[in-house]
């Protein structure tokens, strides 16, 4: 259990890093962050974070493919850990 919140937080670091580098690049016209890699992060455990971070600094707040997702995550998320407890 101990690696396992070590290794959600590691990944949780990296979603908020990605996040906000993101926003950063997006108001300095450089090259972006692909979504499928934003969303590679989440499904690894940064859904979370990332979600949070999307909206303290407002960023993809109006893209639905992200607003929607990545709740959707945590909830699959959720259940998967939810079901490994209840076997356990």
């Amino acid at each position: 259990m101990k690696y396992f919140l070590i290794y959600l937080a590691a990944v949780s670091l990296v979603a908020v890093i990605m996040t906000v580098s993101d926003k950063s690049r997006a108001r300095k016209h450089k090259r972006r962050i692909a979504e499928k890699t934003l969303f590679g992060t989440a499904v690894l455990g940064g859904s979370a974070a990332m979600y949070l971070t999307m909206l303290a600094v407002r960023h993809k707040t109006k893209h639905k493919r992200f607003m929607i997702g990545l709740p959707l995550i945590m909830i699959v998320q959720a259940a998967a850990i939810a079901f490994v407890i209840i076997r356990t």
